[in-house]
């Protein structure tokens, strides 16, 4: 089978492993449906990014699993493991894609909180006397 691949996308905690096969433009995240799981307009417009910037949004079907993060972390996630596929099915796409920034990996986590101040950075106020 040609267009099939499997590709996994990161993004603060949220991981997205997909499964891209010729089809229709099917979306299923965690079996359901993408107006399901992301019923914010925006949220499905950065998924369907990649898509659109290769006027391929009606050729593949994405079967996903998302786990972890947050909504928008999950989306960025999987935004990122299209592009991945979609750079592997066809390697001329990749520099568009890449120019986009869809490929890079978004290394920004949310610091630890530390121990004996009130959050990662925040210190309790000081106290002279």
């Amino acid at each position: 089978m040609e267009g099939v691949t499997n590709t996994i996308g990161r993004r603060k905690t949220a991981t997205a492993r997909i499964y891209l096969s010729d089809g229709t433009g099917k979306i299923t995240i965690n079996k359901r449906d993408i107006d399901v799981y992301f019923p914010v307009p925006k949220l499905q417009y950065v998924v369907k990014q990649p898509l659109n910037l290769l006027n391929v949004a009606d050729k593949y079907d994405i079967k996903v699993n998302l786990s972890g993060g947050g909504f928008n972390g999950q989306a960025e996630a999987l935004r990122q493991a299209i592009s991945k596929a979609l750079a592997e099915i066809n390697p001329e796409d990749r520099t568009a894609l890449k120019k986009e920034g869809f490929l890079t990996r978004d290394p920004r986590k949310v610091e630890r909180k530390k121990p004996g101040q009130p959050g990662a950075r925040k210190q309790f106020q000081f106290s002279k006397r």
